[in-house]
């Protein structure tokens, strides 16, 4: 037999629930009564044990027929200390990667580019031995010319873990020669990028990376051809690390502050150079893309860069952002010789960069320098030697936004390099004086065509050539993303 507390505080709850009740009290049964009581008590038990200090426990939801429960929520939780209901840690939503399956948490993602260039003149080699124009980028520069799929590529991205994230690039338009002779066969697949980045923070701003990828020397290096505005990179940034990548490790820091700026511009969509940090450390074999290592030594490079925002100058810089740093690359580099083989003699590889970019809003500028020493064919002594280089570019263009044709980014750029290019056998000298004018349309969200006029003076990238060729090209690109 129950006591007459119970008995009073029971007949009390009861009371209340037939108070609230919409239908006529005759009309309940005894178990819907004593189902309204037991959530009555829940609920009650909940609210004090918050009041206590307890971790909050959701209290069980109150039917239609019990509306005066959440009147009573608002009083006691208003006398809750705040300590007591840390909200923002509680209700925080768990990262894609620990809530999602692994076939959602994925990405595969690419981009195609298809060129066409038409020499317009060119001053034919003064002799057998002359130099005949070509460009260490783009295949396609000669005199027969054709269609070239400069790039395929292909992207598996996404999180592993929380803390722990996977990019895999392959690119199918890769050029190799025929084993009995030295025909090209284009479009073959070869490993561009295969990385994880572990993320030392759960904001992510701190992480190592681990695998095959681009050498952080040389912003518009760093940057993906499928967002860079003119065909190519510039010789004199691109000697240092021709294709861009190699196997290593890195430590790679953003502060708050840079990664807001950062995704404003994006937000803008302006054109970044992707998200390798605004400080970055690394070690890698320094033979360069896809080539085994042939030395006991390994490339250190670092690199800084600082986005500033310069609306305290006064209305006309409002929105604007110029982003500066610089980076330094200490190597040494064994080159293929044409003899046959690779060099038993390491050389010296060494050189330092400075950039300088103001973001087109409408207009911008951007600029990249380098100097330093690598090695070098010398055409009087006739081998390899570590020689002094150096060499840059400037490059005015304007965001023009929507036109009747899509969104337009006009530009010109000029760029001059003298130095050596490693990746080719015995390291032949480049001399490269070249200007760029053209314009990127967007004709649709994943459709780009590119137009420009060139006038090149270049000597080809082949020891056993000599002197340079001069010529003007109407060049053309349509780049579809997918």
């Amino acid at each position: 037999m129950k006591s007459k507390p119970h008995r009073a505080r029971y007949g009390l709850a009861a009371t209340i629930a037939l108070a609230i009740c919409p239908a006529p009290a005759a009309a309940q049964t005894v178990q819907e009564l004593q189902r309204q009581i037991d959530e009555l008590k829940a609920q009650i038990k909940a609210l004090t044990d918050a009041q206590k200090g307890a971790v909050t426990v959701a209290a069980p939801a109150i039917p239609p027929a019990a509306p005066a429960a959440p009147a009573a929520q608002p009083q006691l939780a208003a006398t809750t200390p705040p300590a007591s209901a840390p909200a923002p840690r509680i209700a925080a939503a768990k990262p894609p990667s620990a809530r999602a399956p692994w076939y959602e948490r994925f990405r595969l993602r690419g981009y195609t580019q298809l060129r066409y260039n038409a020499v317009l003149d060119e001053d034919g080699p003064p002799s057998d031995t002359g130099s005949r124009l070509r460009s260490v980028h783009d295949s396609s520069i000669n005199e027969d010319g054709g269609f070239l799929l400069r790039r395929v590529r292909l992207v598996l991205q996404g999180d592993i873990t929380d803390r722990l994230q996977l990019y895999f690039q392959h690119d199918f338009g890769t050029a190799v020669n025929n084993q009995s002779s030295a025909e090209r066969r284009e479009n073959f697949g070869q490993l561009r990028d295969v990385y994880v980045d572990w993320f030392l923070d759960p904001e992510r701003r701190l992480r190592l990376r681990f695998g095959q990828s681009k050498v952080p020397f040389g912003w518009e290096n760093l940057q993906s051809s499928s967002n860079r505005v003119p065909f190519d990179r510039s010789d004199a940034m691109n000697s240092g690390v021709p294709g861009e990548r190699d196997v290593g490790m890195n430590l790679y820091y953003t502060p708050d502050r840079v990664q807001a700026i950062w995704d404003r511009l994006t937000k803008a969509k302006q054109k970044l150079f992707g998200n390798y940090g605004a400080f970055g450390l690394s070690v890698y074999n320094g033979q360069g893309t896809n080539r085994t290592e042939r030395n006991p030594t390994v490339m250190k490079v670092a690199m800084a860069t600082w986005p500033i925002e310069l609306d305290r100058l006064g209305p006309l810089f409002r929105g604007q952002v110029l982003e500066v740093g610089g980076s330094a690359l200490f190597n040494r580099f064994r080159p293929e010789l044409r003899s046959g083989g690779v060099s038993t003699q390491s050389y010296r590889d060494e050189r330092v960069g400075f950039h300088a970019i103001l973001y087109p809003q409408p207009f911008g500028i951007q600029t990249e320098w380098t100097s330093g020493y690598g090695p070098q064919f010398d055409s009087d002594l006739r081998m390899v030697r570590s020689s002094p280089l150096g060499g840059g570019y400037v490059q005015l263009m304007g965001n023009l936004g929507r036109t009747p044709v899509g969104r337009a980014i006009p530009y010109v750029r000029w760029q001059r390099y003298r130095g050596g290019w490693k990746a080719n056998a015995d390291a032949p000298r480049l001399e490269t004086d070249e200007w760029e004018a053209g314009v990127e349309l967007q004709l649709v969200e994943a459709l780009e065509l590119t137009l420009a006029y060139a006038r090149m003076e270049r000597r080809e990238a082949d020891s056993r050539r000599t002197g340079r060729a001069t010529g003007d090209l109407i060049r053309t690109q349509l780049q579809f993303t997918y």
